[in-house]
């Protein structure tokens, strides 16, 4: 799999429907779920929910939250089942509820159970990737961030994602993390020298193309976050960029698509509000974003709504367009 691009796993955004989106923008940007729980593939009571995704959303990433070597082992197992291209767990979040499961950010602290989860994982056959920070409070030296990915290799990681920040595990919100502590990419690039047969895909604060291919000078990929979700046509090019395609899709072919995928689901009962609310960022940038983004917010949760609330949203878009309604 090649991951010279990725989007981030970011909670409440990149389900599915946010997923074959971003998947009608870029053929080739490697795709991440949101964390999903060991607890919730486990003991939930549906934990297909969590699992289910549409082919074309390949390549695609399930990313794990637990602790729990032999859970870790179960639910890698589920993945390689569901026909996922790897399976990462997540040793990053910083957030007060996922350090009371003892997961996310926390486990930078315990190297050795972390190697024991990447193992476990590893038994699934899936390749068996980590997504950390470069330290948690006032375990910030490259002497800790060495110990941890030297056992994650040792225990079968050959690719590591790092957040090129540190999380303060108390006293900052998971907002602020994302935030405050300084972002130190030559810590990263660090670890590709020290590490240079481990894949090394760098994160944080990345927002433009011309940002990722400077950091691929230095890393094998780049994994952008909040930007791909905020603004999604920011991945038009990276097909062209970084794999050698010859097109790149304009957003009127991505509306036409996004208009067939929401009448598939509406009638399966998906609500249209459900897959609208990744889609507000289409046009950021352009005249008629605004009316875009207003059509839709007003319009697809009234009762009955389906997909011609976005064919309406164009519509308005291009007439708002031609009075220069930019925002």
């Amino acid at each position: 799999m090649d991951r010279k691009v990725c989007v981030a796993p970011m909670l409440d955004w990149t389900d599915r429907h946010e997923r074959s989106f971003l998947r009608m923008i870029s053929q080739h940007t490697v795709l991440y779920t949101e964390m999903v729980t060991t607890g919730a593939l486990l003991h939930g009571k549906d934990p297909e929910r969590f699992l289910t995704f549409d082919q074309k959303e390949h390549p695609i990433a399930l990313q794990l939250g637990g602790s729990d070597p032999e859970a870790i082992k179960v639910c890698a197992a589920k993945a390689a089942d569901f026909g996922y291209d790897e399976v990462n767990l997540n040793v990053g979040c910083p957030s007060d509820r996922v350090q009371k499961g003892r997961f996310g950010a926390c486990l930078m602290a315990e190297p050795d159970l972390v190697a024991e989860c990447v193992a476990a994982m590893a038994q699934s056959g899936l390749p068996a990737t980590v997504k950390t920070r470069i330290g948690i409070d006032e375990q910030d030296s490259y002497e800790f961030l060495h110990e941890l990915v030297t056992k994650v290799k040792n225990a079968g990681c050959q690719t590591l994602i790092v957040h090129a920040r540190k999380a303060w595990l108390e006293g900052l919100s998971p907002k602020q993390n994302r935030e405050i502590p300084p972002l130190k990419y030559d810590v990263v690039y660090r670890v590709k020298e020290d590490f240079p047969g481990l894949e090394i895909i760098l994160n944080g604060g990345v927002q433009t193309l011309e940002q990722v291919e400077d950091h691929l000078t230095k890393v094998d990929g780049v994994m952008i976050g909040r930007e791909a979700y905020q603004n999604p046509y920011i991945l038009a090019e990276v097909d062209q960029r970084f794999y050698g395609e010859a097109k790149i899709k304009d957003r009127s072919e991505i509306v036409d698509q996004l208009c067939e995928y929401a009448a598939e689901k509406v009638a399966e009962g998906v609500p249209v509000k459900s897959i609208t609310r990744h889609v507000l960022g289409l046009f950021n940038g352009l005249p008629g974003a605004r009316a875009w983004r207003r059509s839709l917010s007003q319009n697809a949760f009234k009762p009955g709504s389906d997909e011609s609330v976005i064919r309406r949203a164009y519509e308005d878009f291009l007439v708002a367009g031609q009075t220069r309604d930019v925002a």
